[in-house]
């Protein structure tokens, strides 16, 4: 499949997350083979030192959320422009501990519905390659952050090893789809997720771009053999 123009992106991408939203979680981990736990477990860690309130951007079912405030009680404001995963995650909250510190806001992350310098730290988990304007998407976050912020950003990315490389692009075109689509019954969100990745920027423009909106001190980590990357940086 060819990846949808910037102006049909947002409505493309939210029509997939509401059809794959109850099984969303569950194709996470199993696709991942339980790995995204540790990613999310690593994100949440650069805001371990950030006080209230932190912010979610595209928080989908409230994984990330959920770790950020398991790992220290604090508020978080989880941010996504598809209600029905928002909706769904804070159905399965339950019991968590400190699910009261969530708090949902249905909005877009290209023009955020939340005053300037807000917050001490926010967080993005496989969500800036969903934007239709990542450069917006960034001015949007830094404008939110605090002096000092912190800015931790996880998303998918592609290996460099050249033995890894071919195996995992076999798994992500020819492998992911058919698993995906079979248990969420959307094949072709699982197709825009391959193709998304592939198509996506690669680690040094991630960081340019975050220069260019003004982040300091702007690192990646890739995890997991450069399947996934971990951005970080701060508002000065």
């Amino acid at each position: 499949m060819s990846l949808p123009s910037k102006a049909s992106k947002k409505a493309f991408v939210q029509e997939k997350f509401t059809s794959v939203t109850p099984r969303y979680d569950l194709l996470n981990t199993m696709l991942s083979l339980y790995i995204d736990h540790y990613w999310r477990f690593l994100t949440a860690s650069l805001l371990r030192g950030c006080d209230s309130p932190i912010l979610d951007i595209c928080a989908g079912t409230l994984p990330l959320s959920r770790e950020i405030v398991r790992q220290k009680k604090r508020t978080v404001v989880a941010l996504d422009f598809c209600f029905d995963m928002l909706e769904y995650g804070m159905k399965r909250l339950g019991q968590h501990k400190n699910g009261h510190c969530i708090l949902p806001v249905c909005g877009d992350g290209e023009a955020l519905p939340l005053p300037d310098e807000t917050f001490s730290g926010f967080s993005v988990a496989f969500g800036i390659r969903n934007l239709s304007n990542l450069t917006k998407g960034l001015d949007e976050m830094y404008r939110v952050l605090k002096p000092g912020g912190i800015a931790a950003i996880l998303e998918f990315s592609r290996p460099s090893n050249p033995v890894f490389a071919p195996v995992y692009r076999f798994y992500l075109h020819r492998i992911l789809p058919v698993l995906g689509g079979m248990i969420s019954g959307d094949k072709e969100a699982y197709r825009y997720l391959a193709e998304s990745i592939d198509g996506f920027y690669s680690q040094e423009e991630i960081c340019n771009m975050m220069r260019e909106a003004g982040f300091k001190d702007v690192s990646y980590r890739p995890l997991t053999m450069g399947i996934v990357t971990l951005y970080s940086g701060h508002r000065p």
